[in-house]
């Protein structure tokens, strides 16, 4: 099988700390990987080792085919990244904040111009080429955030959170996309809190106090904790692995008062 990421015993220390133990799993080309986890968890750290700007302190892998550790420089310029905090300019112009994230990539003129009115329809951003980006609504930003981080057509997209703060409708348009971009043969890796984002994907890992507890499809993961529910999955491991009493539900707590 080819595999869009493959990692074997990926490690991260910080002195003393180790922030990523021992990860290792095969993400194959065309799927949708939610990386689930507390806050802390490792989740952040492992993206950017796999994004190429990290070392690893162990272990080994490929991303697109290329060594996580000989070819950083190889893998940044392949894959798109995205978060809740991507950096747009926000005195720049939808147009011109998608121009200068296609002249990072050295695309050429006409290469770019192509890229641009194709992402400018992919995004619903049609009338809004001239607006600042920092007059733009969350919703609208995010989708210009999405534009900008798919201006080299990457074979890879890595989203950290990137729907956190946004409104319920912006949410589902901007999953409507992303699935879109799978079919087409894009390969996804997404962070999110939200579990009904987390039940679009393919493949599910979660990871605890960096380390990777499963790593499973959502369909095999509700067999195994007789639920249908995501959520109840990521408590149930949360339970388990910090021995924390969480509340069962968020009915619970009417009936609490």
């Amino acid at each position: 099988m080819d595999y869009a990421i493959s990692i074997k015993g990926l490690t991260k220390k910080f002195g003393n700390f180790t922030a990523v133990d021992n990860l290792s799993f095969d993400i194959p080309k065309g799927k949708i990987f939610g990386f689930l986890g507390p806050n802390g968890s490792g989740k952040s750290t492992t993206i950017r080792m796999i994004c190429g700007v990290l070392s690893p302190t162990l272990g080994e892998g490929k991303v697109l085919g290329y060594d996580l550790i000989k070819d950083t420089e190889k893998i940044k310029q392949n894959i798109g990244y995205m978060s809740q905090k991507f950096s747009l300019y926000e005195d720049l112009t939808v147009e011109e904040n998608l121009d200068f994230y296609g002249n990072i990539y050295m695309l050429p003129k006409k290469l770019l111009e192509e890229r641009k009115k194709e992402l400018i329809i992919m995004a619903n951003l049609k009338g809004k080429e001239k607006s600042l980006a920092g007059t733009l609504s969350g919703g609208w930003k995010q989708r210009l955030a999405l534009g900008c981080s798919l201006i080299h057509n990457p074979k890879l997209l890595i989203l950290d959170e990137p729907t956190a703060g946004v409104d319920p409708v912006s949410r589902r348009e901007f999953w409507h996309t992303i699935t879109e971009l799978v079919k087409d043969g894009i390969t996804v890796l997404v962070t999110t809190h939200y579990m009904d984002e987390a039940s679009i994907c393919d493949i599910i890992g979660f990871i605890y106090n960096s380390k990777l507890i499963t790593i499973d499809t959502p369909e095999n993961l509700y067999k195994e904790h007789n639920t249908e529910n995501l959520e109840e999955v990521f408590i149930n491991y949360v339970k388990k692995l910090s021995n924390r009493q969480v509340i069962s539900s968020f009915n619970d707590l009417k009936t609490s008062e």
